[in-house]
């Protein structure tokens, strides 16, 4: 029986539409909060003027950066989480997973680049908190694709039994969130590389049925 999953290209549409939609959402907001008046956390020595790596910029213009980079990267992160499926069934369960661990290191440094001066200011950070609600854009849309998949290979018995799908999903990502944010504060030469982070992780995740061992010939 064929396994379901859905359309690629539609799912990274609609992902495209949410993180406009968020984009929106923290306009809208910000808005309303020029009207009353510059919030004392952009204005204090904490605040923008505190940070080097905003350089010119404003938590406003931070924010919009990181929104765009959103929605360049967000619909296509995830799509390449969906395609899993087609691959159930098909090939090592590692090497399907290899790509994705290499694409999410990736995703991973890009965005939080992006992030840290975007998110230097507590309103900021609460707005983007509730946009994120409110388009339902939060770890559970990364974690359920991979789990799925998951499901998909254990129910065919190509990975253990007793591996817990949405564990194993969170796993892979916080292992691919962990790499990009070591990358970015220690720096590249002091880690592993991407590819050879990525084949770490998903080796360590121990995913695979053990086949038993043939007994000895005596």
């Amino acid at each position: 029986m064929a396994i379901p999953y859905p359309d690629p290209h539609k799912r990274a549409q609609e992902t495209r539409r949410r993180v406009l939609a968020m984009s929106v959402f923290m306009q809208r907001h910000q808005a309303a909060e020029d009207e009353s008046g510059t919030p004392a956390d952009a204005a204090s020595p904490s605040g923008a003027g505190g940070y080097p790596q905003l350089h010119g910029t404003t938590p406003a213009r931070a924010v919009e950066t990181f929104l765009v980079l959103l929605q360049d990267r967000l619909p296509v992160w995830l799509r390449t989480l969906e395609e899993l499926m087609h691959r159930t069934g098909k090939g090592r369960v590692n090497d399907n997973l290899l790509p994705v661990a290499r694409e999410g290191i990736d995703y991973y440094a890009e965005v939080q680049a992006a992030a840290m001066p975007a998110f230097i200011s507590p309103s900021i950070t609460v707005r983007f908190r509730e946009a994120l609600r409110e388009t339902e854009l939060g770890p559970a849309s990364e974690i359920a694709p991979l789990a799925r998949y998951l499901a998909a290979e254990r129910s065919l018995g190509r990975i253990a039994p007793d591996v817990t799908p949405e564990a194993s999903a969170r796993l892979l990502l916080a292992g691919c969130f962990r790499h990009a944010y070591y990358e970015m504060f220690i720096g590249a030469g002091a880690c592993l590389s991407r590819d050879d982070g990525a084949l770490e992780i998903v080796r360590e995740l121990r995913l695979e049925a053990v086949a038993p061992r043939a007994p000895a010939l005596s």
